[in-house]
């Protein structure tokens, strides 16, 4: 089972809530934003594997644009409304607690107990799009607040930490009635085809996204304002239904009505087989740590012949990670 949609998400009350926790929140930053200072390899942005595979290819059409363009396609806007314990948005434990999320997740993995883990908004202008990617997985000691997002990333796609890997579930739910901006997934793995699920207002989609490819078709409308989006940029409620993206200054680049931008909020949840596998994970026993994570790798790397002499510098061995075990879809031209 690659997907599971839930069809009504929620009731019509509890959907509209979401709506008006989209507009009360306050503004959005950009995706490239996002983050947290690690200390290894902080040259690279902590989607390097994604964004450059995506400017390298084109997106999963490997449409040929200018650079510039193409990364104003994909540096959408992002706030987190739940975090473990770090952030937590008001209105926002009802959708973090639903039962149908729960559900879905504990048969998508077979393991019975579920611990919502994340919860954020992704806002997507018209021209916007998600480049194909697999989502930043969890290993016991190793997230990404410790770990920079590209390397969680690779260490999924090595297999090499498995025992150590968190089941993570998660849905992405949709509010809003923007067009296009369809979800595209890989059920059959990287080399297979992607399949589309066309999203509505107040339904999900759940799935293993730390697992399987996938991304989201550009949002249709006018994308003419996308030439002028700069990285620092915020989207900002006006009131009413209308936004706008604005500079640090404040100075208004461009302006969309609400039914513009797609709404999404992806709910994250870990799935444990008991209440022991739950307990090791909370008390932090056997851990990895960064040390071990990078000799693993290295080891596994010289005996694949893909590394021979001194380990390069940290970004020149993180490249090399990268293409060592990310293997993206090829593009497949509409």
């Amino acid at each position: 089972m690659a997907i599971t949609v839930l069809d009504p998400l929620l009731s019509d009350d509890a959907a509209d809530q979401m709506v008006e926790l989209w507009h009360s929140y306050g503004s959005y930053q950009q995706y490239s934003n996002e983050g947290f200072d690690t200390t290894f390899a902080p040259e690279l942005a902590q989607r390097y594997d994604a964004a450059v595979n995506f400017v390298r290819t084109g997106g999963r059409f490997g449409r040929k644009e200018d650079t510039r363009l193409l990364a104003a396609r994909t540096n959408y806007f992002r706030e987190t409304y739940f975090y473990g314990e770090h952030a937590c948005s008001a209105g926002i434990e009802a959708f973090r607690d639903d039962v149908g999320l729960a559900a879905a997740a504990r048969a998508l993995h077979d393991r019975p107990v579920t611990v919502p883990a994340i919860v954020y908004a992704n806002v997507l202008l018209p021209g916007q799009e998600l480049a194909v990617h697999t989502d930043v997985p969890e290993f016991r000691g190793a997230n990404r607040r410790l770990i920079p997002q590209w390397l969680l990333v690779v260490m999924r796609h090595s297999e090499l930490f498995e025992p150590w890997r968190l089941r993570i579930a998660t849905g992405i739910a949709y509010f809003g009635h923007a067009k296009g901006g369809e979800l595209a997934y890989y059920p059959d793995g990287a080399a297979g085809r992607a399949e589309v699920y066309a999203p509505h207002h107040n339904t999900a989609a759940l799935l293993d996204t730390d697992s399987i490819f996938h991304g989201v078709d550009r949002v249709i409308g006018d994308d003419s304002p996308l030439a002028r989006l700069k990285p620092g940029m915020r989207l900002h409620p006006d009131g009413g239904e209308q936004w706008s993206v604005r500079t640090a200054a404040g100075d208004v680049m461009a302006s969309y009505g609400t039914d513009d931008l797609r709404y999404s909020v992806s709910w994250k949840a870990y799935c444990f087989a008991d209440e022991a596998e739950r307990a090791a994970w909370e008390s932090h026993d056997d851990d990895l740590a960064l040390g071990f994570i990078l000799t693993t790798l290295e080891d596994d790397l010289r005996a694949k012949g893909a590394l021979v002499g001194d380990r390069p510098s940290d970004a020149t061995f993180g490249k090399l990670l990268i293409d060592t075990y990310i293997h993206f879809p090829a593009p497949q031209p509409a």
